[in-house]
C-alpha cells in the first residue's frame, strides 16, 4: 500500500491496530509489535529484530515481554479490522479441547488427524487457528501455548543460526499440532486482512 502503516489505517472510524486490540481487550498484558506513536493505555509496544524482519522475528519479541505466568498468547495480524471477541473465545474452545486419538470430521473443525501428547503432558493442540474454504490456515489469527511457540522460536533460532529475519511462519510452526477452525459465525471472516485499499474499504462496508 505505497509504504503506509497499514494498522494505523483507519476502519469504521478506528486504526485497524485499534480494533485488533480490542478483540483481545480482557487479556493481559496485550502487546503491540511495530512502530506505533500512541495506543490504548496499558499497551506494551516493542520493535521486532532487525526492524521489519517480519512476523516471526515479531512473534519473539512479542514473546519476550510476555508475563511468566501467561499460558496462552493469541498471536494475531495487525490489519484484521473485523476480529472479534467472539471469534477470539471461538478458538480458545477449541484450544482448551482434548484431543481424542482421531477427531471425526464436524463440529466446525478441519478433517480428523491424529491427536499426540501437548507440550502441558495432556493430550491436546499447541495452537488453534482458523482456516479458510479452501484449508488454507490462517496462522496469525489464532491462539496458541506459549511454551509451544517459545519451543518453536528457540527451535527455528538454532536452525537458522541466531536470526529469525525473514523467516516464514509455516517454518515457525512446523510439528506443532495445531487445531484447524472453521469460522461458522456470522458475518466476514474474522481473518480478513487489508492489503490494498479494495480491502479497506469492503472492510469500511462490514465494519458499518
Amino acid at each position: 500500500m505505497g509504504g503506509l502503516d497499514k494498522p494505523a489505517l483507519p476502519v469504521g472510524g478506528r486504526p485497524m491496530r485499534d480494533r485488533v486490540l480490542a478483540a483481545v481487550s480482557d487479556a493481559t498484558p496485550r502487546v503491540l509489535v511495530g512502530a506505533a506513536d500512541a495506543v490504548p493505555a496499558g499497551v506494551r509496544v516493542v520493535r521486532e529484530d532487525p526492524p521489519g524482519g517480519g512476523p516471526v522475528a515479531a512473534a519473539a519479541a512479542g514473546l519476550a515481554l510476555l508475563d511468566p505466568d501467561v499460558s496462552v498468547v493469541a498471536l494475531l495480524a495487525a490489519d484484521l479490522p473485523l476480529l472479534t471477541r467472539a471469534a477470539i473465545g471461538e478458538l480458545l474452545k477449541h484450544l482448551d479441547r482434548k484431543t481424542p486419538d482421531t477427531e471425526p470430521p464436524g463440529g466446525g473443525l478441519a478433517p480428523a488427524r491424529p491427536a499426540r501428547s501437548g507440550l502441558d503432558g495432556e493430550r491436546g493442540p499447541d495452537g488453534a487457528c482458523f482456516v479458510d474454504g479452501d484449508g488454507r490456515r490462517q496462522s496469525l489469527c489464532g491462539v496458541w501455548r506459549v511454551a509451544a511457540l517459545r519451543a518453536a522460536v528457540h527451535r527455528l533460532t538454532v536452525e537458522r543460526g541466531g536470526s529469525l529475519s525473514g523467516a516464514p511462519v509455516r517454518a515457525l510452526l512446523a510439528g506443532l499440532v495445531v487445531r484447524e477452525v472453521a469460522w461458522s459465525g456470522e458475518g466476514p471472516p474474522p481473518w480478513f486482512d487489508c492489503d490494498t485499499d479494495e480491502d479497506v474499504r469492503r472492510a469500511e462496508e462490514w465494519a458499518r
